[in-house]
């Protein structure tokens, strides 16, 4: 597949709309690449990427990207301070075993870091675990409890504090909902928190990081 012939999911579109042209992008977890070769054509960005998956890292090289395979949880401690301009952890965190150490590194070598989650907090998953009594398995969360790779659920509310609790700052969210959901609606955060199905976050250092 060609560069300039990838077509991007809702997701990776928004979080692409966020990322200046000609930045320094790290993408974690970027799978085959998609996102990274879109941006590389589009805008031109300096690129590269962390993949456990041997076989996508081979695909992703394949169209001459920038790619390595490796354990971003431990990698990722190699980089220097502002080494990248923005780095991607897109449906990723939430896999991590440390997501404290993970996103408190990614924001000391990156001055933004945009971060993409499920909602746990999503109205069906509420509804699923009330009346069947079991974890959800839904079109967002099609794991079954065993054989999921996330291990770290929260909601976008839970997300947020989080975010607090390590002093960064968001700049910018973007709530993913079913399409007849009104995007006024997903501004409010009770709202956001109950219907979205997941949340794009931009983040950058607080004043007292930035330096």
């Amino acid at each position: 597949m060609r560069m300039h012939h990838v077509k991007l999911t809702e997701n990776l579109r928004t979080i692409a709309d966020m990322i200046p042209e000609h930045a320094r992008v790290l993408d974690i977890g970027c799978a085959r690449g998609h996102l990274l070769a879109w941006l590389t054509h589009h805008k031109s960005v300096h690129g590269r990427g962390i993949e456990l998956s041997n076989e996508k890292v081979q695909y992703a090289i394949s169209r001459g990207l920038s790619v390595v395979q490796g354990d971003a949880e431990v990698d990722i401690h190699h980089y220097q301070h502002d080494a990248y301009d923005y780095i991607i952890l897109n449906q990723i965190l939430q896999q991590m075993r440390d997501p404290v150490q993970m996103l408190k590194q990614a924001s000391h070598i990156a001055r933004h870091v945009i971060v993409s989650v499920p909602n746990f907090g999503h109205w069906r998953n509420r509804w699923y675990f009330a009346w069947h009594g079991r974890m959800p398995v839904t079109k967002q969360l099609s794991y079954q409890w065993y054989e999921t790779p996330n291990i770290h659920f929260c909601t976008l509310r839970d997300f947020s504090d989080f975010v607090t609790m390590l002093e960064l700052r968001i700049d910018h969210t973007m709530i993913q909902s079913a399409h007849y959901m009104p995007d006024a609606l997903m501004q409010n955060a009770w709202c956001a928190n109950v219907f979205g199905q997941k949340g794009i976050f931009l983040l950058s250092r607080g004043a007292d990081q930035a330096s």
